[in-house]
């Protein structure tokens, strides 16, 4: 039996494919001499602008924090507290703000003289250098070792037309100068507006001192003029008890001298004695009379109470039989002046008498004597400057050249490819018959 094929297309197809094959190569190996011509251009053409092309190069400078002793003149003012980290922050804003680049490049317009174009403002030349020349560098937050590697770099790629190394180091020194100005000017306004509060504080511990003598005057004055108005009645109070008191006992005597007189007794005796005759006796004899009861006043006699009448009459002043009436005196005489308010009034040097101005005085004058030199304080640790680098980081020449080659014979391939389809075209076409 004979072997019938199943897959006749197959085989034809597969026949063709590499006929086909055959075919393209050999179309591209007759134009050789073509791809090469294109791709020796493509790569002439590299070349011209890897050698032509002007080098960038790229330079960083890499700032660390500064050591505890650098900042420990500013913190032991009291006045301004900067740690190493806070220091390394304020230097790496300034490093990435654009006003102080600006401020920069407006100082020293010789370094950027080469960039300048017809047409175009210095704002927009510097514009366009800040956004594709220089670039902030900061640690990865997202690494575990960021803070232990703690740094502010400033990266600039520059043409080999400009001095890149002179450009960054006094960027940096720029930056670090402008922060120092700034911290000063910062510690400078701290210490006058604490200089003004504590001239506030004095002024006001001045006018408290003065209204707390003023009010203590007033109070001791008005405690003398109340101590001094309840003496003069407790005086007036006891002269009339007093002056009470010896006219009823003027009215008692004139009484008693009544009753004396109506009794005819004119010396002192007793009641046993008033109804006895007088009799002699032998011998002497004494009387002793014992009675718990009160002898009546009209057995003084009437001499001897109108003696005490007459006197009492006579008298212009009660004040010494009551000796509280001395020490009253006594008491209104030492209010006449009080020692206290004249002592409070004397006062000459009163600050001596302020409770806190003595600290505030001490704190006032330290402040005035604080001297922070700030030329030399160091807000950072310079860990690596900018120097020139060895080789530039564009053009790369072997990848310009390595493009050149695979792109000029991309090219070469597809104009040969063409311009084979373009003669397989032509040769298809039927020739007409000559004319007989």
């Amino acid at each position: 039996m004979t072997a019938i094929d199943l897959h006749p297309h197959a085989a034809s197809s597969k026949s063709s494919d590499e006929i086909d094959l055959l075919e393209l190569f050999r179309r591209l190996w007759e134009q050789r001499l073509l791809i090469a011509l294109v791709t020796a251009a493509g790569v002439c053409l590299a070349a011209l602008y890897a050698f032509l092309a002007t080098p960038v190069y790229q330079i960083q400078s890499v700032l660390r924090p500064p050591l505890i002793k650098d900042l420990d003149e500013l913190n032991r003012t009291e006045v301004y507290k900067l740690s190493t980290g806070d220091a390394l922050k304020r230097v790496g804003s300034a490093l990435d703000s654009y006003e102080v680049r600006l401020a920069f490049f407006r100082a020293y317009p010789a370094l950027f003289a080469e960039l300048a174009q017809d047409g175009i403002t210095p704002e927009q030349t510097f514009e366009a250098f800040n956004d594709q020349a220089l670039k902030l560098l900061v640690p990865d937050p997202k690494k575990s070792d960021a803070n232990l590697t703690a740094y502010v770099g400033l990266q600039l790629d520059y043409p080999a037309t400009l001095d890149g190394v002179t450009i960054l180091n006094q960027l940096v020194d720029f930056a670090i100068q402008h922060e120092r100005e700034k911290l000063e000017q910062d510690v400078r306004i701290i210490i006058e507006n604490r200089l003004k509060n504590l001239a506030l504080s004095i002024t006001t511990s001045r006018a408290n001192y003065e209204a707390s003598k003023e009010s203590r005057i007033v109070q001791l004055d008005e405690a003398d003029r109340l101590k001094r108005a309840l003496l003069q009645d407790e005086l007036r109070a006891l002269r009339t008890q007093l002056k009470t008191r010896r006219e009823n006992r003027i009215a008692q005597l004139g009484e008693a001298i009544r009753i004396a007189d109506a009794l005819g007794i004119r010396k002192p005796t007793t009641p046993s004695a008033l109804g006895q005759d007088q009799r002699s006796a032998q011998g002497n004899t004494v009387r002793t009379e014992v009675n718990n009861q009160q002898i009546p006043l009209y057995f003084m006699g009437t001499e001897a109470l109108e003696a005490e009448r007459k006197t009492l009459q006579q008298r212009k002043s009660d004040d010494f039989t009551e000796p509280r009436i001395g020490e009253i005196l006594k008491e209104l005489q030492l209010l006449e002046n009080n020692r206290q308010i004249e002592v409070l009034k004397l006062r000459e040097n009163e600050d001596l008498f302020l409770t806190d101005l003595a600290k505030l005085r001490e704190e006032e004058a330290r402040l005035r004597n604080l001297k922070v030199d700030f030329d030399t304080l160091q807000l950072v640790t310079v860990d690596q400057r900018a120097v020139e680098p060895s080789k530039p980081i564009k053009p790369k020449k072997a990848l310009i050249l390595a493009l050149g080659l695979v792109l000029g014979g991309m090219l070469g391939v597809f104009i040969a490819l063409v311009r084979g389809m373009v003669r397989g075209a032509r040769s298809a076409q039927p020739r007409l018959p000559a004319a007989v």
